[in-house]
């Protein structure tokens, strides 16, 4: 396509998968210690106040549609329960074993993209989901040995992800893709405020407002405009190079947040687990290999089933 860059949209690309295992190795530390809404209201007021004013800069038309405005809402719930959903899930499992298991929604994309959306999926893309999920079943095993029942919260992130790129999917055309997140980050604000001033009222555990060191301070700021950084150069590698070329790539997500495990938390996965991730790892590529042989209209940049980018938007 004119105006492709394919070089700078890989080395964009690259920058998300190194920046996003980092903020997510930021999330677990302080999911230890600090209530995970609070986590997450910052995450999001953060996204809210730096891409508000660069939507505006970018985009002449900021406000959507008033049809889509419950699209964006509905979006806005399920990202915020994604986002919760994997910080809970990052207080008991390793990151690289979380993030692997996670990626079985690529699979569940395709299947939602089949099912609801009437869209064409062959017998061995089935094959491959099949052979995906298996992998990630051996991911969790050693993993629910361990912890019990909270090595499926990684399943949980997956399907809350997938209901949120099919919402994404319908209304990609007509929203600018950063105005929508700048939006989503101003709705969960609106929604998060005001539950976290009644769970501190009430005292729920992780719907409150509580005190912060100096160190939680930082490493929540770092938290935030990591993610954000990592979903801009999501983003904008899309603008350079199709999406056919970036969707393998986010796989390279898995072995740097395997890194970052590794060198934070000194947690490595075990022989079934690192087996389950390649497993998992092969069947998403070959799904991608077989979307490329598929003549179908390019999607846009929110709207590819593979590319979660804040789709998984930590």
């Amino acid at each position: 396509m004119a105006g492709d860059r394919p070089f700078l949209g890989v080395l964009l690309m690259l920058g998300f998968c190194v920046l996003i295992p980092v903020s997510d190795a930021l999330a677990k530390i302080l999911g230890a210690t600090l209530p995970v809404m609070l986590i997450v209201f910052v995450r999001v007021a953060t996204q809210g106040v730096l891409l508000v004013p660069l939507s505006r800069a970018l985009e002449p038309r900021f406000w959507p549609e008033r049809r889509y405005i419950g699209a964006i809402v509905l979006r806005t719930l399920l990202y915020i329960g994604g986002l919760a959903t994997m910080i809970t899930a990052l207080r008991y499992l390793p990151l690289a074993d979380a993030v692997a298991i996670a990626f079985v929604m690529p699979f569940i994309m395709l299947l939602l993209g089949h099912w609801f959306l009437g869209e064409e999926v062959g017998a061995r893309r089935i094959g491959a989901c099949v052979v995906g999920f298996g992998g990630t079943l051996m991911v969790i095993q050693p993993s629910f040995e361990e912890v019990g029942a909270a090595a499926l919260l990684p399943l949980g992130v997956a399907v809350l992800f997938s209901l949120f790129m099919l919402v994404t999917r319908q209304i990609a055309k007509a929203v600018e893709p950063i105005a929508m997140q700048a939006l989503s980050g101003l709705i969960a604000c609106a929604i998060l405020g005001p539950l976290l001033m009644v769970g501190s009222q009430l005292g729920w555990s992780d719907l409150r407002v509580s005190p912060v060191t100096g160190a939680e301070a930082a490493m929540l700021a770092g938290m935030a405009l990591i993610g954000t950084a990592a979903h801009l150069l999501m983003t904008w590698s899309l603008k350079f190079a199709p999406s056919a070329t970036l969707a393998p790539m986010q796989y390279l997500e898995i072995p740097f947040a395997t890194a970052v495990g590794y060198i934070v938390f000194r947690d490595l996965p075990d022989g079934l687990a690192a087996l389950g991730i390649a497993i998992t790892m092969a069947a998403g590529l070959y799904i991608i290999l077989r979307e490329r042989r598929t003549p179908a209209p390019a999607p846009q940049a929110e709207a590819s089933p593979i590319l979660s980018g804040d789709p998984r938007a930590r």
